[in-house]
Parts: C-alpha cells; structure tokens; sequence
C-alpha cells in the first residue's frame, strides 16, 4: 500500500479549504478534467488546488507536506510525455497567478509569474518591441512555468535557443519549505551562502559535492547536439556554466521545486520576414541537406515529410495554400529574419543564390517575402498535431515516440533507418516533421494500445527506437521531455552511473520524493497508466447523432480531444468562448471531453448520462461551433452537448428555458396568428415592467435581458400578400428560382431582413420563391438537447422541401446558425433514419446557400451600385466554423464596402445561451472581450455588419447605441441607390421597437382590470354555486 493509498483525502481537502486562498476541488468532476494531458497516458489526481497567489501556492504546497501528498505543478497541460498528470495534487497556476511582475527593457529581462500563457507574455511585451525567445507551437496555451518544467523550444530555439538559455533566476519552494531565489553562483555567493547556514546551505553544498564526484561523467556523458532536452541538466552545474542551480532545474518536469516566479531573458522581436521553401526527393533527402542550410543561420528551419502534406491536403488547409509548396516529396521550410524587409529578403536570397550556383541536382527553390502568402505555408507546419492524429485513411496515430533528436549532420540517415524500423513493425509511412535544422523530429505512430498483443508491440518498438536514436548520438527527447513516455528508457542514454547521479540530484531538493513522483527517477513503466489500453472498456450507448467521422461511436468523439489545449487561447478565432470568460479548465472544449470522456469510462464519473458533473461543465458551452474548425482534431462540443442533454433529461422535467427558448418556433408561430391588436397587447405586456419579471421568471430568462418583440406581420404573410398568395414569386429571373429559408428569427422577429433579400435576389436576377407551408430547422430544440422533437420537426421540413431538393433547387438561409444547422446537425442527424430521408439531409446540406454564397457563385457579373463605406462585421460563429466568410467580403467589395472583418471571438449571447437565467455575466464577459469595444470605437459613419440574430442583439443589448446590420440590408441599400443615413443604419434597419411605456402601462391597466373582472367573477360563481 503506498502513501497516497493511507491519505485521508477529505481532511486534506478540509485543510486546503481552511488554509489556501484559493479555490480548492476534490469533487470528481475537476478530477476528470485533470487526469491527463496530451499524452496517451491518464492518472487522477487526488485534488486540485488553484491559487489566487504564488503565496497561496506555497501555503497549498505546506499542506501537502503536512499531509504527505504528492505535489504536481501543472501549467497548460499540454504536455506530450505524461508529466502533467498523476496521483497528487494538482497546483493550477493559469488562472490567477499569470502576473507580469516587471520588465525590463534595458537589460532585456522581465519577471513573471509562472501561470502567464506564453502569447499574452508575448502581447505585454510587444509595446517593449520584445519577446520571449522559444516558441513552441502551443503558444496559445503553454505557459511560463511549463516551459520552465520541459525546457521547451519550438521552431524559433533554431535562433534563440532553448528554454534554459533564456532563464536567468528562478524563486524556488522546495517540499519541505526552503524558499529562496536561485541563478548563477560564483564562488564569492557559494561562499556567502554557506556562511549563512540552514537548509539553503546544505542544498548548496550538496549540489557542489555531487557536482564534484561525478565531473567526468558529466562532462562526457551528454550528448554534443542542440536539442538534448531528456535527464537532468547537471552540466548547468559545472564551473564553467556557472553553478546555475535555476537553468539545472529547468526541464525538471516538476520532480525536484516548485517555481514561484522566473526572470528570463528576452529577444528583439523580429521586423520583418521572409521565407524559402526547398523541396525535395523525399524527407530523408531534404534532411540531409540541413548543415549546409543551417549555415545561414536561419530563425527557424522545419521539416515536413510528404505524407504530412498528404494529410494536411486531407484535412481543412486550402488547397491554394499547398500549391505554393514546390515539387517534391519532402520539403525544409526555412525562415529569416531581418531589422528591415530588405534585409530579411537579402538573407533569403543568399540562400537561394548558394543552392542555385551548387552544382549537381538541387531542391527545387520557391522564396516568399509576401507576409501573407508566407504566413499561410507556415500555418501547414503548425498544423501538426491535428492532422496526423487522425489521418482520414488510416488508424487513429499517438504520441509516445514523437520528439527524438538526432544530430542534424546525421538526420538523414536516421530518418531513413527510423522508417525502416516502422516498416518492420507494420506502423507504415510516417508523418514526419518537425525542427530539422536542431535534428528534432516530431512523429505520431498508429499503435494498437487497446490490445496486449498491441502494447507489447509499441514496448518492444520504442525500445529499439530508442537504441536507434542513441546509436545516431542523439536524445531520447529533443522537445517535449522524458515524463512517463521515456523515463523508463533513460538509462539507455545516460547509464547506470549518471543515472544513480540523477537520483542523488532529486533527493538533495526532494527527499521524501513527493513532487510529482514516477518521472525521470523511479520512473513508471511506459506502458503502464494508458489512457485508452487493454482495460479501457468504453460504454458505447445509443445515440441520437450518426458520429460519422467517429466510427459511430460516441465513445470515439468523447476520445478525440488529444489535449494541445487550443480551446485554452485568450485571442483570436472562436474557440473557447466561455474559457476566455472564466479561466476554468472545466470551461474549456478540452476540460469538457475529458469529462465526456470520464463519462465513457465509467470508472471517475459513473453515473453515465445522469451525471451532474458532466452537466455542469457543459452548461457554459455556448454550442459556438468554434472547436469544430479551431480545434485541431475538429472536437465538435456543440453536437456533444446536444446529445448529453437529450438523454440527460430524458423522462424528467427540464430547465424552463428549454421549453421557452426550445419551442421558440412554435411560440413564435401561435403568436404570429393573433389579430394585430392582439399581438401589440402582447407584446406591450411582456415588456411591461411587473409581467416582463414574471414572464423572464417564468421562461428561465436572465432578468438583465430585453424580451424579443414580435414583428406585427411575419416575412411569410408578406411574401405572400406581394404574390397574391403565392409562395413562388412574381419574377421570371434569367438566373434561376431559388427557395428563401423563412427562419423563426427572420421571419417572426425581424422580417425587414428578408424583404431586403427578396429585393437583392430579384435584382441580381433570381426568381425568388418561399416554402408552402411552414416548416423549421429545428434549431432551437438541438441546441436544447431535445433531439427526439428535433428529429420530427425536421422530418416535417424534408417532406416540405423534398421538391426543392430533388430538383436541385439553391436553398437560401439567412440565419447562419440556421444555414449551418441545414450544413452539419440535419445529416449527422437524420442519418440514422435510413433510406430517402438520409439522402434528402445530404441534399439539403448540399444546396444550402447563404446569400453571399449564392450571388458570389451563381451572380458573378452582379454589380450593385457603390455605396463607397467602411464596415465592420462581427462573423456569426457557425460562419467562422461551417459556412466561411469569404463570400460576403467578395460580396461587399463589389458594392465599394471595404470591410474590417473582426477577430472578437463569439458575441456571446449565442441563441439562447445569453437569454438563459445563470449565464447573463458570462455571455456579456464574452461580448466584452473585443466585439462590444469594437463597436463603440467604430465610427459613426462605418457600417456594423452582423448575420446573426443573436450577434445583433447583443450588440443592440451591450449599450453601443448602434444596430448592426445584415448583409441582406446593406446590399438592398445599394440595389436602391447607394445612398446611406450618416448612420447607415437608420434608413435601412428595420427593427420591431419595445412598445412605448404608455402603451406598455395601458397594457398593463388593461390586464390588471381583466385579471380583477375575471377573479370577480369566479367567485360570485362560487358563492352561487352551480
């Protein structure tokens, strides 16, 4: 029985709680979230302690030692090796000790705190024109304090190093409470230090005398290459490095201190760049060819196999983009830097002019000093970890060999010996890339980890793979350190020897060996703690949704997650909207699959769909979509949510917004039928001030929100009316007939929208017809999770629509969360319906347009007039994650809008989510990141573009003083002219008001006195009896 197993968790809980300010959580849900990284390993932990301050951690740290717990400093979890989980206790440091303590820009060194994520580093410091020299391609997510932990590098370590080149002091918490800074010490410090006494000098001594004792072998025992990040960085230790007892406990994957702050030096950020791409025979070749290209001392020089292109070219890279690559079948991408454009060219071109003066056959040459052009080609390599983790043709690929290092004179010839060795074991064409010009190769490998027979086969390979890479003189790890996935194999690269010095270098700062145990000394084995091996037995329940790229399987989608933690970036893209809002792990598209993935599992989380832990996590999910193109394996959380909330309350009653904002369509509907004095009557009560209360309570809406206001006629009756009745327009257009979606939010809320499209097709020369009867997307009961309701309402609209979609007819959707729905949810799920209904979901996914899409593809020569304006457009989620953008800039362009598409994220209200009671301060907090700053610091003049309904009325709800238009509107003003409002909005935005208050309080009059004749007269029933 070891320590953890006699640990009374709940009095340390108890402790913690009483002790630490800062948040505390055993409960399992947190658990789950934390038990593994980005690894193929898993290991719960015992609890998770997330400090307000670095002086609360050591508070959390004290405890644990009083405690005998193992302690796991833990930064963004993106770990590739397994040293950010275990059985201990989980130190989160991101959410609140992230601080910029100082900079300076002289001596070009800042002091941080160790939660800070390496790009918001990278943002504080830009005003200084600095930046942190390593940058691993996490640089969203990674922080300080890893990087710190696993020595990281990234492409940009070819110019600046590696992490422990740029530390420079350290403040230190050893487990059993010595507190101190620790950095370079030369003999008059040493002096002092042991002068002083105390448990700082015998720390100091015994470094010193371990240093001495083994001085040969340290000396003799690394290897001589730039990317050895594997074992301890005694040689830090020697006289001639310093004695820098900060740069030997950097890599030391949390096993030996806990790291308060760092001072780390910092780089000039680089002006201008530009970039050479060579290709060549193959991989192997290219490698080859690395010295002579490292000559020029480039600021980074990756490598790509051609299988790796392959997959990028299979996953959701613009094919334009690939077409920049030259030919080959293997390629060195080769960046330099410069202090003018000028320069970063001319150090390109003396590249190019040595490969073409070489003689004999050299790669094929392409340079790019095009920012943009080069930007884009570089994203193919970041691109990584997610493409060759799924590959669409072949098995499912993982880590666990990804990062060994060879020197860069002998790459080649190990490339071609390391393929060899995947041959023989049946692994097949690698997806090799990786920092070449360091030697260092990154590799996903398809292991079968769900048999014995499997797991005996990827031992047997990774141990021959790491006497391979031994055998070249190289690393076990050139990158993403030793952790659980090469602890075990370390004494192949170092021996015995320095591996006993190991183990005396961990017992001088942690003797009682409780920081984070089982890595690098007295290592686990690598085979053992598998996240999905032999014993992982998967509940593989019936589902709504179809999980095609899944196997089928909602088991495979709650697996997919493979932990790089982009959902974790504070800017740009989508994703995670409710993680920039909270800094909570569970908050996180990751956190919310690995709790999905707990739920699978059934060991941590067991009580299946039922499980309120689960449904916690998932509350704050937006169902945004970002993490369906942000995420790097296309994790999509929003079809998840739906189908856990489906079962979740199947059979019991649901929250009230499910049934007020889940049947929103038929509301909407039973409403549009009342006569109009009815209907104004209404609509004045639920804004009145005592009714809109209980209606808001009665309909599980937040208090802070304005009720929508019914339009006094639906888009459908308009149509009509305009045609005499008919749904199939009064134009014949030269283009075509195209059906005109009339969604819920369009139609019954803001109809002026689709008037305005009507007008712009019938312009552009379509003949523009509406369905005949009404029908929905049935949106509003996916996104609620009543998928049963979801399924027959969608039945319903592919019977309507049948004509349309056999015939091929374009099928225009203005709502982009409805267009979207049509695109994805509708196939995924009327999938398992079978037969005609399956294939009329493809089809309808298929002729879906937006309008932009339509006029860009089928109206090409279209040329409204100009209306010569500045916009901004807020992009709808689901367009960023489905239906893309480029169309409606197209679009604009032709009409002489020049638009400033925002990168704000996800407005925040997001359908129903933002009008839900709870989630009103995390919606705002969403729109508060960029787009409502965005909006009031446009000017009056600029033109606010926003397709979503739910993007518009958060803007309208955020106090901008603006309304946002759709495209529909904008285009309908040029078709009319081009002449704009000075506020462009207010000549072409027509929006149902909130009735005045004098109709509001006559509403309200008039309700009371019919509420007061109506008891009156129940009771004089009663007294009369029968």
């Amino acid at each position: 029985m070891t320590t953890v197993d006699l640990l009374n968790s709940e009095a340390l809980a108890a402790d913690l709680t009483d002790r630490v300010d800062g948040e505390v959580r055993f409960d399992a849900g947190s658990r789950g979230a934390y038990s593994t990284d980005a690894s193929i390993y898993r290991q719960v932990p015992i609890g998770v302690v997330v400090p307000r301050t670095v002086d609360a951690a050591a508070d959390a740290v004290a405890v644990c030692r009083e405690h005998g717990a193992p302690v796991l400093s833990r930064g963004g979890g993106t770990s590739l090796s397994g040293q950010c989980c275990n059985v201990a206790v989980v130190i989160d440091w991101t959410k609140y000790c992230n601080r910029v303590v100082s900079v300076d820009a002289e001596r070009r060194t800042a002091v941080v705190e160790p939660g800070i994520a390496l790009d918001e580093l990278n943002r504080r410091l830009a005003p200084y024109d600095l930046m942190v020299g390593p940058q691993p391609s996490t640089h969203a997510s990674c922080t300080i304090g890893g990087m710190i932990g696993n020595n990281s590098c990234g492409a940009t370590a070819q110019a600046f190093g590696k992490m422990v080149d740029s530390v420079r002091r350290l403040e230190i918490l050893t487990y059993d409470g010595l507190r101190t800074w620790v950095g370079e010490t030369d003999d008059e410090e040493y002096e002092r230090i042991l002068a002083e006494g105390g448990r700082r000098a015998e720390l100091y001594r015994a470094l010193r005398a371990l240093r001495d004792r083994h001085l040969a072998l340290i000396r003799t025992r690394y290897p001589d290459i730039p990317r050895r990040v594997s074992g301890y960085n005694l040689d830090s230790l020697l006289a001639e490095n310093g004695f820098h007892l900060a740069r030997a406990l950097v890599g030391s994957e949390g096993t030996l201190v806990t790291v308060l702050r760092a001072e780390i030096s910092l780089f000039e950020r680089p002006r201008d760049r530009s970039l050479v791409v060579l290709g060549y025979r193959d991989v192997a070749a290219a490698a080859d060819d690395v010295p002579r290209v490292a000559r020029h001392r480039p600021l980074a020089l990756e490598g790509l196999s051609g299988r790796f292109v392959d997959l990028v070219r299979a996953g959701r890279v613009p094919v334009a983009v690939l077409e920049d690559l030259p030919p080959g079948g293997g390629w060195l991408m080769v960046r330099f830097a410069g202090d003018s454009a000028e320069e970063a060219r001319e150090r390109g071109q003396a590249l190019v002019r040595e490969l073409e003066a070489a003689d004999g056959e050299g790669p094929a040459v392409h340079f790019f000093d095009d920012p943009r052009r080069a930007e884009a080609l570089w994203s193919i390599r970041e691109a990584g970890g997610g493409v060759t983790s799924f590959p669409p043709d072949d098995r499912r690929s993982y880590p666990g060999w990804e990062d060994a290092a060879a020197p860069p004179e002998r790459l080649g010839d190990y490339l071609r010996d390391f393929q060899a060795l995947l041959d023989r074991y049946g692994y097949g064409k690698a997806a090799l890339y990786g920092h070449f010009g360091h030697g260092c190769v990154h590799v996903r490998i398809p292991y079968d980890l769900s048999t014995e027979r499997g797991v005996a086969a990827f031992r047997s390979f990774t141990e021959e793979a790491a006497d391979l890479v031994v055998g070249y003189g190289g690393s076990l790890s050139g990158e993403h350190g030793d952790g659980l996935s090469r602890g075990e194999l370390l004494p192949r690269m170092f021996g015995e020897e320095m591996m006993a010095a190991f183990a005396e270098f961990k017992a001088i700062f942690d003797p009682e060996g409780r920081m984070n145990p089982g890595n690098l000394v007295e290592p686990h084995p690598f085979d053992d703690n598998l996240r999905e091996g032999p014993d992982h037995r998967p509940w593989e329940p019936a589902t709504y949704f179809a999980y095609p790229h899944n196997d089928g399987r909602f088991s495979r989608a709650a697996a997919r997650c493979v932990g790089v933690g982009k959902c974790r970036s504070l800017e740009g893209g989508v994703m995670c909207p409710s993680y920039r809002a909270t800094r909570e792990e569970e908050h996180s598209t990751r956190g919310r699959a690995r709790l999905l993935f707990e739920m699978a599992s059934g060991e941590l989380v067991t009580d299946g769909w039922r499980s309120t832990a689960v449904r916690d996590a998932l509350d704050l999910c937006l169902a945004c979509k970002g993490c369906l193109s942000d995420c790097p394996v296309n994790v999509d959380m929003a079809t998840y949510k739906a189908e856990f909330l489906a079962h979740h309350y199947a059979g019991r009653l649901r929250p009230r917004a499910h049934y007020s904002m889940g049947w929103l369509p038929a509301l909407a509907r039973a409403a549009a039928a009342l006569p109009g004095p009815v209907l104004g009557a209404a609509n004045a009560l639920l804004h009145a001030p005592g009714l809109a209360r209980l209606a808001k309570l009665a309909g599980g809406v937040a208090r802070q929100r304005d009720l929508p206001v019914f339009a006094e006629r639906p888009f459908a009756d308009w149509f009509r009316r305009r045609t005499d009745g008919r749904t199939d327009g009064r134009t014949d257009g030269d283009r075509g007939r195209v059906v005109l979606w009339p969604d819920t939010f369009t139609n019954y809320f803001q109809p002026g929208v689709a008037a305005a499209a009507v007008e712009v097709l019938e312009d552009a020369g379509f003949t523009v017809s509406i369905p005949d009867r009404a029908a929905c997307c049935g949106l509003t009961w996916i996104s609620t999770g009543q998928l049963g309701v979801a399924r027959r309402v969608l039945a319903r609209t592919l019977e309507v629509l049948r004509d349309d979609i056999r015939a091929g007819t374009p099928i225009v959707v203005l709502e982009p969360s409805c267009a979207a729905a049509f695109r994805t949810d509708v196939p995924d799920l009327m999938a398992r319906a079978g037969g005609t209904r399956a294939e009329d979901a493809q089809g309808l996914a298929r002729q879906t347009k937006t309008l932009a899409e339509l006029l860009a593809e089928r109206a090409p020569d279209w040329r409204p007039r100009r209306l010569g304006r500045r916009a901004i457009a807020q992009k709808h989620c689901h367009q960023h994650a489905v239906l893309g953008f480029d169309a409606d800039t197209e679009v604009l362009r032709r009409c002489g809008v020049e638009v400033d598409v925002l990168d704000a994220g996800c407005c925040g209200l997001a359908g129903n989510f933002g009008f839900e009671d709870g989630h009103y301060e995390v919606s705002m907090a969403c729109a508060e990141h960029a787009l409502l700053p965005a909006v009031r610091d446009a000017d009056p003049g600029t033109l606010v573009l926003a397709d979503g309904f739910s993007c518009r009325t958060q803007i309208e709800h955020g106090g901008t003083g603006r309304r946002a238009v759709h495209l529909a509107e904008a285009l309908v003003a040029a078709v009319r002219g081009g002449e704009l409002e000075e506020r462009p909005e207010d000549g072409i935005a027509d929006r149902p008001r909130i009735p005045s208050r004098r109709a509001r309080t006559a509403a309200m009059g008039t309700a009371v006195t019919v509420a007061a004749v109506a008891l009156a007269l129940s009771r004089r029933r009663r007294r009369n009896g029968p």
